[in-house]
């Protein structure tokens, strides 16, 4: 079984964004599909698109909701982006292993291949 660690950085400013933020949870719900474990992380600026695809009416709303409940984001960005009421809204994990981060050491001891986006 592959793992992969899918760490989405993008933020929501460009179209350039958009395409990674959609490219890592494609890339997500491929793995998920095929079977394989996951990680999937919002991590700095990506801590953003929480609240935006949240609403029916993004257009990646349904992808997000694919794999929602494997998303889990840093928990120190969430306070530096000013986004803990859209994550607890959510109802998304957090993760702060490491001053406050997901450890990415962490995940690739665990046998992870990690990914960003």
């Amino acid at each position: 079984m592959t793992k992969a660690a899918i760490v989405i950085l993008a933020g929501t400013e460009h179209m350039s964004d958009t395409g990674r933020l959609v490219n890592g949870l494609e890339a997500a719900r491929e793995f998920r599909e095929a079977g394989d474990e996951i990680e999937l992380i919002f991590d700095g600026a990506a801590t953003q698109w929480v609240g935006e695809l949240e609403s029916e009416d993004h257009p990646y709303h349904d992808l997000y909701l694919s794999v929602k409940d494997e998303i889990e984001v840093c928990e120190y960005c969430v306070g530096a982006f000013e986004q803990e009421a859209a994550v607890s809204e959510a109802g998304v994990g957090r993760r702060d292993e490491h001053d406050g981060h997901p450890s990415i050491r962490s995940l690739v001891e665990d046998g992870y291949e990690v990914i960003t986006f």
